[in-house]
């Protein structure tokens, strides 16, 4: 089965490069070329001169093959630093740009001796990364005429810098001069061909720099430097007749090889174009040189197997995208690339490393393996892998087995012709074999081992395969030559097939192989990996798919594996030497999600399938005891469903003797992560599905366990009794029956075979997992379902998808078969809304007579685009205009089916309306409307989406792409009532939201329907129910019900006997021959006669349905004073009892089903329009959905920006191609910001190297897809927004935010809406790590506690305060901190969110605190995406807490740290005598001025005096939060820190001269603390008074009131004491 359509990427007449544009693309016409090879010297001659001091650049490398020192620099450590002081006089950001000068003497010695003297130490090159060295000095100062060599290699340094830390906008600085830059690349290929002095480290180095180039092909500059590198020129290197054969293949490459040939004849530069087509060619070469100096043993050169893992790396690269591999996979072939490093001594070594590690009783027993070679073992395979790819790589089509089969077999044939006709005598028999006898290693071995040397050397010749070596002279031997012909013409292992034979499960081997999975959290991107990469283009979907297979493998390995060593190291597993074996097991601990396994044994092992060779499926029976366990962990696991993943592991203890040190050692080593599995005795590990409990003699507890043959483990599907009703286990003894994976079971078979090891023999141990982080299993079996399908991606979207072709292809102008008019109904308020939207377009509007007072016509509009605008000028005038009708029954006519629109001018928009239908009297009948005011982009959006094809909406903070999207599902259901629209977020709130505005707009609640996890939390007023498929079919009955008590009602009015309202049928029955016959006959009464005041009276009067609507809110006919007014309300009560008739038609479905089960896929299928669901509910649920047959035709993507490639991509192949193979999908509408977060990949190393992070929409921005941005944000404050909103092309605000009371006003009590305040040291501290990783800063911690205390006390209510940080860490020492000082006081209480940045995304609060916590690096807020969160979350108040000289200095920050930096800094600026809800001081008023001159004028620096202030301190009470509020107690601050606070003017600030008496500035964490103490005296103080004038003024209220009690009292004792003696 073909892994994808045969179609081309890009198509037969397109250009072969990055984007299809014509000839005239530099992709497209390659430089100029020639038949021959130019001689050395040209080529020297042709690139830059270097300088003659080679010496200095050289240097000795003397690194090791151990991961190097992950660095960064701290603030101390920057501001001693030698660098930090050179760079403040030369480069410093005080400095103009201007006044900077470039000294050559001083950046050799930089590179001399803090690069080259340091051994390249990362600590070193940060910090000149860090101080700007390239943006401010070495670019500049880099000049064309006279290029030196350790200049260019610093700038190589410093770029390779930026790259590794994944810093954005890297060539934005080199490529802005495109001829300067040019100039420089020259002089770096030259250094690369022409090494002499330089260091392996340093070609390393270089070899980067290329792999960073071509990684980074969207940016033209970069893409006209490399193309000429990888261009049809480079075949000049070929061997002879292999240029020609290739020809003969593909015609049309000859044409563009004579193209070049005459460019290089007209080029006035041939000597550069000559030294660039050479340029791969005398690189291999000289990398073979570098392979060959690796001895086969002793010990490896460190620095050379570094170089040659980079240099696979590179060749992987340019093999993995299209444009670039198209010719250079021709030059590795003839090169023998491949070949050549299989051959080689450091593949040997690796293979041996592999061979070792593979199995742990070796590596018990002998020395420590050296890990080099494993990793160039590795990438060779990959490299092998995408060399021999399924595609032509000069049509771009994807091939197919089949294909790949005939080609293997013409390449037979030929290699058989040419052995009858030349070479007969030798090999005849070969010649005369049949192909399946010679197309095996065995097979030519056979028949090339006998050829001789020199006519092996002929027969190489005759077919193009190069047998002479590359710089000529010598020739490969005999052997070499039969295994290039082996692997050239041997037939080769299908893809799918290699797939489907991989176990889903990770094994021991996948789960402690750090080659491909790393165990370092935070990896430092150094050195690179065995693992694919995500860029901008995939060869073909297959390649797409495998890609995110292997990452997301990968991935899931990563987590369980920690599961794996947390679970073991609990579980404490120990040799017992009293056992008398060696492999006896103890375990001394406990684990609450592992336990010792008692018994384990195989149950069941099916026969395989037809064509298959593993087993339909294997069952086991594993049994362990929980009687050490509470019960809630018992509970725990008696809740394992069936499809739940678990796994078992076999550990094996060996005997150990060890002594102290040697103990502690190991245990160190075993925190690193590394030997884990040895230290542990971990033997194998298997993964398996769960099926179901059973009892003792095997049989399931759940007795209703489904079918025969489905229970025993085939089991696609388990059907049981609800989870609730199922038997519970008895006693501590559990028995589970698990699916164990068929692959992985034969393989282990074969192993076993092999060696004699018995597997499933050793596992001792079984550990379960989160179930909420267990689903990985059904994505990977989606993924590798989609492998083999025949995928059908939207023909116009396929080429954009895989990185090709117009970039703009997909767009709504450029459609085959454009909407060019669409029926917006309530996107626009009114005419001056429309014309607002469309600025500087031409309206010309078609009234009707709805027009308003003004005489514009009103919404809703219809709108008619003019041809110009698309590329296709055969778009429909009407097929975007919506009837008013969603479903009809077959006999129904619309009255008003379709309209005219007439034919707009080119620049000119054609606009007419058209008056709703009346839907019926009653409120419900109303539809609902729009009421948010889009601005133009917003409209363009929603234009955009509407239309067909590809839509990517760029939404900035507070843009309203919620609303936006909203807009667009509403305009579709109405326009295309007939078609689905598929919604898909990330996350189950941002779903929940767009759920909740869908409803809430004019859509019918039976047309929606919500999917997955998170449904219960949906909060829609005025409808009742689940709305899931269980809640919306007893929603559809309950329908039903009301739906026929309407129509024995109606049939009532009429004085129809009989039961009508019985069921559906029977109304659809009532309503044929009693409803409709009625109303066409009332209509023929009134329609042909004319209409004056009798006909209005009769129309009145013989109106059929009178009675029925007799409970309507108004008299039906009271407001209707002409005949046509009162025609609308006859049509619209008919329009009311129409509409009942058809969703009971509708319902008539899940009347007739019985089934849940049957009823809910008919919802699914059938009645739901628009249907909700996270991106990992479809992976989950795909297989289900397809066999199912749903169907779709529009996807809508919030969050896109956040979602994985492949579960972007899943979404669009949830449905069957049609039945003429073609997609069924018309739009894809993706919303995001790629400007903020993206998806969150857990393993540093996947997302940075692999770049796995990347999104599908960020992708496509890449690309140069067109975007459509949203301009006005109506969050913040517009003061606030400028700290994100240079981010942006042009980010404006809503008028909203300019009008709206609320951001007039300033913050009460504080100066600024916004400021940064520099946090020093505290307790003499700053940042800390209790745990690696896990850093606070108790500092900050404290201020922003203070400050949220300060808010609180001012009447801030505590809902509208969100405190953030950018550490879990400091997170959770804000929470203790809270939990010592607020939470137990109502004056306080919690604010609405404590959380990280990360987590807060996609939400807003008005005020937020936030803390950056580092004060020793930047740390990951360099991330300017984090940083745009950051400053985005808050809508009228930001007041950020960090080290402000650590952010300020940072390039990428700069942007925002600039504007913060406007501002005082030094302290937190408060205003007196403001409470929240009672001021009315303007946002705009300045209470904190700059000072001009030295002042006099000193404010207090708080209300509490420092002449005044005694040293008192208030014990600390008794903290509950824990160990990690221990430290909080010194934190305890009072009257006597007011002392230290310096004064409050600030250096250069001062209060404003009218509100000197109330503005104070708070200098450092003590000063808030004391001020805040004040406050809650101050405050307590006030409370007392406030109670004791209470409690007075209650007494005196009760005063009277108890004399008068008293003498009542007196009075009745006397009564009594009369009463008593007339006793």
């Amino acid at each position: 089965m073909a892994p994808t359509p045969e179609t081309s990427h890009p198509p037969k007449t397109a250009d072969l490069g990055f984007f299809s544009s014509g000839a005239e693309d530099p992709m497209l016409v390659d430089g100029p070329d020639q038949a021959t090879e130019p001689p050395a010297a040209e080529l020297e001659a042709a690139l830059p001169a270097a300088d003659q001091d080679s010496e200095a650049v050289a240097g000795t490398s003397a690194s090791s093959r151990e991961r190097p020192e992950i660095f960064a620099p701290t603030l101390g450590e920057i501001e001693s630093d030698e660098i930090t002081k050179v760079a403040s006089l030369n480069w410093g950001l005080d400095l103009a740009d201007e006044s900077i000068r470039f000294d050559t003497d001083l950046a050799r010695r930089i590179w001399e001796s803090e690069l080259l003297g340091t051994d390249f130490s990362l600590k070193k090159i940060m910090l000149l990364e860090y101080s700007q060295y390239l943006e401010r000095y070495l670019w500049p100062g880099l000049k064309t005429e006279e290029t030196l060599d350790f200049h260019v290699l610093s700038i190589i340094v410093i770029i390779n810098e930026k790259f590794r830390e994944r810093v954005t906008g890297v060539w934005d600085v080199v490529t802005a001069d495109k001829a300067k830059f040019a100039s420089f690349f020259a002089h770096t290929l030259r250094l690369m061909i022409n090494p002499e002095g330089l260091s392996l480290k340093v070609e390393r180095f270089l070899v980067t720099f290329l792999i960073n180039a071509f990684a980074s092909l969207e940016n033209k500059v970069i893409r006209s430097v490399c193309q000429p590198l990888v261009g049809i020129g480079i075949w000049v290197s070929l061997a002879d007749g292999r240029r020609e054969l290739e020809f003969g293949r593909h015609r049309p490459i000859q044409d563009l090889w004579k193209k070049a040939e005459d460019q290089l004849k007209k080029s006035k530069n041939k000597p550069k174009i000559q030294a660039e087509r050479v340029f791969f060619s005398r690189l291999v070469q000289h990398f073979y040189d570098i392979l060959e100096s690796i001895p086969k043993a002793g010990k490896t050169p460190k620095d050379t197997v570094l170089y040659c893992e980079r240099f696979l790396e590179l060749m992987i690269d340019i093999e993995a995208q299209l444009s670039t591999r198209r010719f250079v996979n021709v030059l590795l072939h003839d090169h023998h690339f491949v070949a050549i490093c299989q051959a080689s001594a450091l593949a040997s070594r690796g293979r041996e490393t592999q061979h070792i590690n593979r199995d742990l009783r070796d590596s018990f027993s002998r020395h420590e393996a050296t890990e080099d070679g494993d990793l160039f073992v590795q990438l060779l395979d990959k490299l092998e892998h995408y060399t021999k790819f399924e595609i032509d790589d000069y049509k771009g089509i994807a091939l197919s087995d089949a294909d790949m089969l005939n080609q293997h077999y013409r390449q037979i044939h030929r290699l058989q012709k040419l052995a009858f006709a030349k070479y007969r005598d030798v090999l005849e028999e070969f010649a005369l074999a049949n192909v399946g006898s010679i197309e095996s290693h065995e097979g030519f071995t056979k028949h090339f081992s006998k050829l001789d040397h020199e006519t092996l050397i002929k027969f190489c010749r005759d077919i193009g395969v190069r047998a002479e070596k590359l710089g000529g002279g010598k020739f490969y031997s005999s052997e070499f030559l039969c295994t290039v012909l082996e692997r050239t013409y041997c037939k080769r292992k299908s893809q799918i097939e290699a797939i489907n034979s991989t176990p889903l499960y990770p094994n021991e081997i996948a789960l402690f192989d750090e080659v491909t999975v790393p165990n370092e959290q935070y990896f430092s991107n150094d050195h690179c990996l065995a693992i694919p990469k995500l860029n901008l283009q995939f060869l073909t979907v297959h390649d797409y798919l495998l890609r995110n297979l292997n990452l997301f493998r990968l991935e899931t390995t990563y987590e369980i594996r920690q599961d794996i060593e947390d679970a073991v190291q609990r579980l404490s597993p120990k040799y017992n030497p009293d056992a008398g074996n060696s492999t006896s097991t103890v375990f001394s601990g406990w684990a609450r999600m592992a336990v010792p396994v008692t018994e384990f044994r195989i149950r069941t092992v099916s026969e395989p399938k037809l064509g298959e060779v593993k087993p339909a499926y294997v069952t086991a029976d594993v049994s362990f005891s929980l009687q050490k366990y509470s019960e809630s962990i018992q509970r725990e696991w008696d809740t394992l469903r069936p499809h739940d993943i678990v796994f078992l592991i076999g550990i094996q203890m060996e005997p150990e003797l060890l002594g102290w040190n040697q103990r502690k050692e190991r245990q160190s080593k075993t925190r690193a992560g590394t030997n884990f599995r040895r230290t542990f005795g971990i033997k194998y590990i298997r993964g398996g599905e769960v099926g179901d409990f059973v009892d003792d003699n095997g049989r399931p507890l759940d007795e209703s366990a489904a079918l025969p043959g489905t229970s025993d483990g085939s089991g696609d599907s388990f059907t049981r009794k609800p989870f609730s009703e199922r038997p519970k286990p008895k006693g501590h003894r559990r028995n589970l029956r698990i699916f164990l994976d068929t692959n992985q079971y034969q393989l282990d078979l074969h192993h076993q075979k092999q060696t004699g090891a018995d597997v499933y023999g050793t596992l001792n141990v079984l550990m379960r997992r989160k179930p909420q982080e267990n689903n990985f299993k059904a994505v990977l079996e989606t993924i590798r379902d989609l492998m083999q399908s025949d995928l059908v991606v939207p023909n116009w979207l396929e080429d954009i998808f895989l990185g090709y072709g117009n970039p703009g292809s997909a767009a709504w102008s450029e459609m085959p078969e454009p909407v060019r008019t669409i029926d917006f109904r309530d996107t626009f308020l009114d005419w001056s809304h429309l014309a607002s939207s469309f600025p500087g377009k031409k309206l010309v509007a078609s009234s009707d007579g709805n027009t308003d007072d003004d005489g514009n016509i009103r919404p809703p509009f219809i709108i008619t685009f003019p041809p110009g605008l698309f590329s296709h000028k055969n778009g429909s005038l009407e097929a975007s205009v919506s009837t008013g009708a969603k479903r009809k029954l077959p006999e129904l006519q619309d009255l008003d089916e379709s309209m005219d629109v007439d034919e707009p001018d080119q620049d000119g928009l054609a606009v007419r309306t058209y008056k709703p239908l009346n839907m019926g009297p009653y409120p419900e009948n109303i539809p609902k409307k729009n009421a948010v005011p889009f601005t133009s982009s917003q409209v363009q959006a929603i234009h955009s989406g509407t239309s067909l094809g590809l839509t990517m909406i760029v939404g900035p903070p507070g843009t309203g792409k919620t609303d936006v999207a909203v807009q667009i599902i509403a305009n579709l259901y109405h326009n295309y009532p007939e078609q689905h629209t598929l919604l898909i977020t990330h996350s189950n709130q941002a779903l929940n939201q767009l759920f909740e505005k869908i409803a809430a707009l004019d859509i019918d609640p039976r047309h929606l329907l919500r999917l997955g996890h998170g449904m219960e939390e949906l909060e829609i007023e005025g409808v009742a129910g689940n709305w899931g498929k269980a809640g919306r079919v007893n929603s559809f009955l309950e329908k039903r019900l009301q739906l026929l008590a309407e129509v024995d009602r109606l049939a009532a009015s009429l004085e129809v006997p009989g039961a009508h309202g019985s069921t559906c049928e029977t109304a659809g029955y009532f309503y044929r021959y009693h409803i409709l016959t009625r109303w066409e006959h009332y209509l023929s009464q009134i329609k042909d006669q004319d209409p004056d005041e009798g006909t209005l009276q009769k129309l009145v009067s013989t109106f059929p349905f009178a009675a029925f609507f007799s409970n309507a809110p108004e008299p039906l006919f009271a407001s209707a004073n002409l005949y046509e007014e009162a025609l609308d309300v006859a049509e619209g009560c008919f329009r009311h009892l129409k509409n009942i008739f058809e969703e009971l038609e509708e319902i008539r479905a899940f009347e007739l089903l019985k089934s849940s089960r049957d009823r809910s896929n008919y919802l699914l299928i059938k009645e739901a329009k628009i249907i909700a669901l996270t991106c990992t509910h479809a992976a989950l649920k795909r297989r289900e959905l397809v066999q199912l047959g749903f169907k779709y035709d529009n996807v809508v993507m919030e969050e896109a920006a956040q979602i994985l490639e492949v579960e972007t991509f899943i979404p669009l192949l949830l449905q069957s191609p049609e039945e003429d193979g073609k997609s069924r999908l018309k739009r894809v509408i993706m919303i995001g910001d790629h400007n903020q977060l993206p998806p969150v990949v857990k393993n540093m190393a996947f997302q940075k190297y692999g770049n796995m992070e990347q999104s599908m929409f960020t992708r496509f921005v890449r690309l140069g897809v067109p975007t459509i941005e949203l301009a006005a944000q109506g969050r913040s404050r517009s003061s606030i927004a400028e700290l994100f909103r240079w981010r942006y092309h042009s980010l404006g605000d809503l008028p909203s935010v300019c009008n709206r009371e609320e951001y007039q006003r300033a913050n009460p009590g504080l100066a600024f809406e916004f400021q940064l305040i520099d946090v020093g040291k505290y307790l003499n501290k700053g940042e800390t790590e209790p745990r690696p990783h896990f850093v606070q800063n108790l500092g900050e911690a404290e201020y922003v506690v203070a400050t949220y205390q300060y808010m609180r006390l001012l009447g801030y209510p505590a809902e509208k305060i969100s405190i953030l940080t950018t550490y879990n860490g400091q997170k959770e020492l804000i929470h203790d901190v809270l939990e010592r000082r607020c939470s137990w006081n109502p004056l306080f209480g919690r604010p609405a969110h404590v959380s990280t940045v990360d987590k807060f995304q996609g939400q807003q609060n008005d005020y937020i605190l936030l803390s950056l916590v580092r004060t020793k690096t930047v740390g990951h807020l360099r991330d300017v995406r984090r940083l745009i969160v950051a400053m985005s979350r808050a809508r009228l108040g930001l007041y950020v807490f960090c080290r402000q000289k650590l952010f300020q200095n940072c390039f990428e920050l700069q942007p925002v740290f600039s504007i913060f930096a406007k501002r005082p800094t030094d302290r937190l600026w408060l205003v007196t005598g403001e409470k929240y809800g009672a001021w009315d001081r303007a946002a705009a008023e300045p209470v904190v001025v700059r000072q001009v001159a030295e002042t006099s004028d000193r404010a207090k620096d708080g209300p509490v005096s420092t002449s005044s202030t005694k040293k008192t301190r208030t014990p600390a009470k008794k903290s509950k939060a824990g160990p990690k509020a221990a430290a909080l107690v010194a934190a305890d601050v009072d009257a006597d820190a007011s002392s230290a606070a310096p004064p409050s003017t600030g250096g250069d600030w001062k209060p404003a001269e009218a509100w000197k008496e109330r503005v104070y500035g708070m200098a450092g964490v003590e000063a808030m603390g004391t001020y805040v103490h004040q406050m809650i005296q101050e405050q307590l103080a006030h409370l007392k008074v406030q109670r004791d004038a209470a409690f007075q003024a209650e007494m005196t209220v009760a005063q009277p009131e108890a004399v008068e009690s008293t003498e009542t009292a007196a009075q009745d004792e006397g009564d009594d004491d009369e009463d008593e003696n007339d006793a």
